[in-house]
């Protein structure tokens, strides 16, 4: 098994998914791709470019907030479904 990356760890993706999270899931990885990506961004930065490692740290943190916000959405959403079933 290959170890998650910073995007995956920093959502709480694990592997291998459950099928009946598939919304939340796609969700997280999706999130992850674009945490990684600034991440990458923020270690490619000279050191001395303080406000842009900081510019990249904010825009993850709050990336991981609103991944959090997605899935309580999501969840909300199959909740509203499956009782009007």
């Amino acid at each position: 098994m290959k170890s998650l990356t910073y995007g995956q760890k920093a959502v709480g993706l694990s592997y291998p998914p459950s099928d009946d999270k598939l919304p939340v899931v796609l969700c997280k990885e999706r999130i992850a791709h674009i945490i990684d990506l600034l991440d990458e961004m923020r270690k490619q930065t000279p050191s001395h470019a303080h406000e842009i490692k900081r510019l990249c740290s904010v825009a993850i943190t709050a990336l991981e907030g609103a991944q959090m916000w997605a899935e309580k959405a999501i969840k909300a959403v199959e909740a509203f479904k499956s009782s009007n079933n």
